[in-house]
C-alpha cells in the first residue's frame, strides 16, 4: 500500500513540476498586483489571482499548441474554459482543505527526498545541488518556501487520492457479465435475397403516389438549418488579364524545371553482383546454355528480385557498364560488366525513351502558373485596402466596383460542399458567422480573398414538393424494391419454418461460432445483432436498403476458453477497477467541495480576465 502511494506521489510530483514550468515559463506579461489577492476562498484555502492567471495562461498555451491558432481570453470565456480552469483550482483547494483537516503532511525528510529526485535540481552526477535548485526556482519566479509549500500540499493531496483509489476492485459480476456478452458465440445459416432474386417491372410513380410518399416520409425531405449568406470573393483567376509575364521570367521557370522537361533515355535494369569475375562468367555461361535462369541465380545468392532491382536508370548511372547495357535488347542479360560493387550481370527489363519538351510546348502552362502566383500576391496587397473599406462601412455589394470582385449568395448548411463551400476556409467562416458580425477579409486555400454576411437563418423545414421530385422518384423506387425483397425473404422464411426444401438456386451459407463483433461481407450490418436475439431453431428476416437476409440460428455457444479471451477479460477487469476508483475519487472531491463551501469573488475574476493577454 505504501509503495503504491509512493509511486502515485512521484507521478503527481512530476505532473506538478511540468505544470509549474509550463505555466510559469515566460509569465510576467500581465501584472496582477493590487488589493485583491484571491479569486475564490475554499474553506481556509485561497485560490490566488496569480494561481488563476497562471492556470488560464497554461490552458491558453495548450489550446494554441493544439489548434495552431491564437486563443484570446474572450474566445476562451465564450467556450466556458475560464469556468473549467476555476473549477479545477477549486477542486484542488478543496482537497488541500481536506488534507489540512486530516492533518496530513509528508514531513521535512520526505520532502527533501522528493525534491532531490527531480532531475531539474540535480548536478551532472545526478546528486541534488542547492545552487541548481535555487537557480531553477528563480527562473520560474518561485521562492523556495512557496515551492516547498506547494509540494507539501501536492503530496498530501496524493496521499488522500491514494487512500481512496488504491485497492479498489470492481465486483467480478460485472466483469463476468461483460465477458459473457462480448465472447458469446452463435452458429447459424443465412441466405441473401438480392435484387436479382425478384422480378420487378419498370413502373413510374404517379404524382399521387409521390405526394403520398412525400407526406408519409417527410423527415427524408426536411432541409437542415440553413444560413443564407452573401459573399464577395476575389479570385486569382479573375486577375489573370491584369498580369503581364515577360519572356525572361518564362525562360527562367522553364530552366528551373529542366529535370522535368528534359528527361534522358532510361532502362529498367536488374543487377546481380558477384565476388569475382570467374564466378560471374560461370553464371553467364549457364544462362547462355539455358542451364539456369536469372531468377535462380538470384535465389542461389540468398536474394530476391527486389534486392537486385535498380529501377529506371540513365546511361550515366551505370558508369562503364552503361554503353553495353543500353546497346542490349530488352529481355537479355549482359555481362559480366564492371560496377561500383564488383563484376555483375545486368538484365534489361524495359526501355524508356527520352522525353524532350521545348518551351513552346509548355509556354501557356508556365504563363498560367506565373500569372496565378502573381495574382495571389496582388490579392494579398489589396486585402488591407478592402478590409479598410469594409471597416469604414462599405457593403459587400459596393465591393463589386473593385476589379475582379464577384458577388454571390449561398444557402449554406453543415453538409454544403458546392461552389465556394468546397473550401475549408469558407466552411469554417460560415459555421461561425452570426447576424451581428460585420464582414471582414479572410482567405481561401487557393489564395482567394473573401468576405461574408449572414442575411438570414432558416430553421429546419420541409423541402418544397416541386424541388424534391427527382429525389422522391428515386426514393419511391428504392422503397418499392425493398418491399419486394422483404416479401421474397419472408416467403423463403415460411418455407423453412414449414420444414420444406428451399427452391433450386437458394442455398444457405453456414457460419460457426461467431461473436457479436464478427463481420460478414455482403451481409446487412444488423445481421449479427439480430442473430443474438434469436433462440435456437428460430428463423428471421433481416433487411437493409439493398438486400434482405433469411437467417436461422442453429446453436448457442458459450464463451471460447482461449488465451485471447482470458486476456480480454483481464483487461476489462483492470479497466473496470480503474473506472470505479476514479468515480469514487471524483465523488469524494465533489463532497469535499460541498463541505468546503467555495466563495467566489466575481470582481477579482473579471479583473484577472480584463488584464489577461
Amino acid at each position: 500500500m505504501a509503495t503504491g502511494m509512493k509511486k502515485i506521489s512521484n507521478t503527481f510530483v512530476w505532473i506538478l513540476m511540468g505544470m509549474l514550468i509550463i505555466g510559469l515559463a515566460g509569465f510576467g506579461a500581465v501584472n496582477f498586483t493590487g488589493s485583491m489577492t484571491s479569486v475564490a476562498e475554499v474553506g481556509d484555502q485561497e485560490v490566488t489571482v496569480d494561481d488563476y492567471a497562471r492556470e488560464l495562461q497554461r490552458e491558453q498555451r495548450a489550446l494554441e499548441a493544439q489548434t495552431g491558432q491564437r486563443m484570446p481570453i474572450a474566445q476562451m470565456t465564450a467556450l466556458g474554459l475560464d469556468r473549467v480552469v476555476l473549477g479545477r483550482l477549486i477542486a484542488i483547494a478543496a482537497l488541500d482543505q481536506e488534507s489540512a483537516d486530516l492533518g496530513l503532511s509528508i514531513g521535512d525528510e520526505n520532502l527533501f527526498d522528493e525534491i532531490s529526485q527531480i532531475p531539474a535540481f540535480q548536478d551532472g552526477s545526478g546528486a541534488f545541488d542547492r545552487d541548481t535548485y535555487q537557480y531553477a526556482l528563480e527562473n520560474i519566479g518561485l521562492t523556495e518556501a512557496a515551492f516547498e509549500a506547494d509540494l507539501r500540499r501536492e503530496s498530501a493531496r496524493t496521499m488522500v487520492q491514494g487512500a481512496i483509489m488504491a485497492g479498489t476492485v470492481m465486483p467480478d459480476t460485472l466483469r463476468n457479465t461483460l465477458t459473457d456478452y462480448v465472447g458469446a458465440r452463435r452458429s447459424f445459416d443465412w441466405l441473401t435475397v438480392g435484387e436479382d432474386s425478384v422480378a420487378l417491372t419498370a413502373v413510374e410513380p404517379t404524382e399521387t403516389e409521390l405526394r403520398t410518399y412525400y407526406e408519409e416520409n417527410i423527415d427524408q425531405f426536411t432541409l437542415p438549418r440553413t444560413k443564407v449568406i452573401t459573399y464577395a470573393a476575389l479570385r486569382p483567376d479573375a486577375l489573370l488579364d491584369e498580369i503581364e509575364i515577360d519572356a525572361a521570367a518564362l525562360e527562367q521557370l522553364f530552366t528551373d524545371r529542366s529535370d522535368e522537361y528534359q528527361v534522358p533515355e532510361r532502362r529498367l535494369v536488374e543487377r546481380l553482383v558477384f565476388a569475382n569475375t570467374e564466378s560471374a562468367e560461370s553464371a553467364k555461361a549457364q544462362l547462355d546454355i539455358n542451364g539456369t535462369t536469372f531468377e535462380a541465380l538470384v535465389a542461389d545468392r540468398g536474394l530476391s528480385l527486389p534486392d537486385v532491382d535498380l529501377g529506371d536508370v540513365t546511361i550515366g548511372d551505370l558508369g562503364s557498364a552503361g554503353l553495353d547495357v543500353f546497346s542490349a535488347e530488352v529481355g537479355t542479360v549482359v555481362g559480366p560488366l564492371d560496377s561500383d560493387l564488383g563484376p555483375a550481370l545486368f538484365r534489361i527489363n524495359g526501355r524508356l525513351e527520352a522525353r524532350v519538351t521545348i518551351l513552346d510546348d509548355v509556354r501557356d502552362e508556365l504563363r498560367a502558373e506565373l500569372a496565378s502566383d502573381r495574382a495571389r500576391r496582388l490579392i494579398e496587397t489589396r486585402a488591407e485596402e478592402i478590409n479598410d473599406m469594409l471597416a469604414g462601412g462599405a457593403t459587400l455589394e459596393e465591393l463589386l466596383d473593385e476589379p475582379g470582385m464577384e458577388l454571390g449568395k449561398i444557402d449554406w448548411h453543415n453538409g454544403s460542399t458546392d461552389g465556394i463551400a468546397a473550401y475549408d476556409g469558407f466552411r469554417t467562416a460560415a459555421s461561425a458567422v452570426t447576424a451581428e458580425d460585420f464582414p471582414e477579409v479572410a482567405f481561401l486555400e487557393d489564395g482567394s480573398l473573401f468576405a461574408i454576411r449572414l442575411d438570414e437563418e432558416l430553421e429546419p423545414r420541409p423541402e418544397p414538393f416541386a424541388d424534391a421530385t427527382d429525389k422522391l422518384r428515386a426514393a419511391w423506387k428504392t422503397q418499392r424494391l425493398q418491399n419486394a425483397l422483404k416479401a421474397e425473404a419472408e416467403r423463403l422464411a415460411e418455407i423453412l419454418r414449414g420444414g420444406q426444401t428451399l427452391p433450386e438456386g437458394s442455398e444457405m451459407t453456414s457460419e460457426t461460432g461467431l461473436t457479436r463483433g464478427a463481420y460478414i461481407d455482403a451481409a446487412p450490418q444488423q445481421l449479427m445483432a439480430r442473430v443474438f436475439d434469436l433462440t435456437e431453431g428460430e428463423i428471421a428476416v433481416v433487411t437493409d436498403g439493398t438486400s434482405a437476409v433469411v437467417v436461422r440460428l442453429n446453436e448457442t455457444l458459450p464463451v471460447d476458453d482461449s488465451p485471447e479471451m482470458s486476456a480480454l477479460s483481464d483487461a476489462m477487469a483492470t479497466q473496470l477497477d480503474q473506472a470505479l476508483a476514479q468515480a469514487l475519487f471524483e465523488a469524494f472531491v465533489q463532497d469535499a467541495q460541498t463541505r468546503a463551501a467555495p466563495r467566489i469573488d466575481p470582481q477579482a475574476l473579471n479583473a484577472v480576465q480584463a488584464n489577461f493577454q
